[in-house]
């Protein structure tokens, strides 16, 4: 019995066969993916760049917008290199710190989007509802503590995560998807998982908490919007990209959680793998065209940066 925990727990190597039944089509997921992954950094980037370099933008929305780019190209690095290479080998394994890294990195990407979205919507609270009150409200120092919040909290939450599988006793090493997900590792345990669901619940409500908070401010916000034309027009600007950007996400993590949880095994693989990957296709693309197209300081800042360096090659 001892030897046969010891062989169990030993697991070193993951198998990820989410791509087994797809592997006829693998070269044109390769040249979509090899299209897709560089325009998400060439997009991210792009916002980002445009925001640091222009101190008109160095203000808490657009700091805020800036820090949502940077998290899109975090959680994206968990898994696009990953799925090229699987892509391009005849095997698909991943080892187990592998496996725990990409965990941490793709679902604290995800955490850190609510909490990026959460403070955001607190600092459109303030510009909208407490104008006069919002450089007193919303200074350097407190635009650093709210970054810090959108980091630290899930990278905890993460780590609290990774500690617990962890500790499990496997008794599996496939995983049936393209990349390691919390609960299909804890499926294979080979005993009972209670404490790791019920901190798993606790997080994934904490988090949709946030969304429900939000949205609550939202309905707020339209009805202080109706009595001036002015915060008509602020909110249509600002806030309306804002809701989108969290609908976006609230819908693909809820898409994923409850796949995950209770997806059933006679779609087909390619359809699963699609919802499976949902919020690794969407939100990372969506949020800076929503921001960099919609909003026109950063437009136009963007148009002036590429139009400035088309000027100096042709001279």
């Amino acid at each position: 019995m001892q030897s046969l925990l010891k062989n169990e727990s030993s697991v070193l190597v993951f198998t990820l066969s989410g791509l087994n039944e797809t592997m006829e089509n693998r070269y044109v997921l390769l040249s979509f993916t090899a299209l897709y992954y560089p325009m998400i950094i060439f997009c991210n980037v792009t916002v980002i760049f445009t925001i640091l370099l222009h101190k008109k933008l160095h203000e808490p929305m657009y700091l805020f917008i800036c820090n949502l780019c940077v998290n899109g190209l975090f959680g994206t690095s968990g898994f696009y290199p990953k799925f090229i290479y699987d892509l391009l080998a005849h095997e698909h394994v991943i080892s187990y710190l592998g496996c725990m890294i990409q965990i941490f990195v793709i679902y604290s990407s995800i955490l850190c989007d609510f909490s990026t979205l959460t403070v955001m919507a607190y600092d459109r609270y303030v510009a909208i509802c407490r104008p006069l009150e919002y450089h007193l409200k919303m200074t350097n120092q407190k635009i650093f503590k709210c970054i810090i919040f959108c980091w630290l909290t899930p990278f905890f939450c993460m780590s609290l995560l990774i500690m617990l599988i962890s500790r499990l006793t496997l008794c599996g090493f496939s995983i049936e998807k393209l990349y390691c997900e919390i609960w299909s590792v804890a499926k294979l345990s080979c005993f009972s998982t209670t404490v790791n669901n019920v901190f798993g619940y606790f997080v994934i409500l904490t988090y949709f908490g946030h969304a429900i908070l939000i949205f609550c401010s939202y309905i707020y916000l339209i009805k202080n919007c109706r009595k001036s034309i002015e915060g008509r027009h602020k909110f249509l600007q600002t806030c309306v990209p804002h809701l989108l950007a969290l609908i976006n996400v609230t819908a693909a993590f809820l898409f994923d959680v409850l796949y995950s949880r209770y997806g059933s095994r006679n779609v087909h693989q390619s359809m699963r793998n699609f919802m499976a990957l949902e919020f690794l296709l969407i939100p990372p693309i969506l949020n800076p065209l929503i921001y960099g197209l919609n909003l026109t300081t950063v437009r136009q800042q963007v148009i002036r940066l590429y139009f400035k360096k088309q000027v100096r090659i042709s001279i």
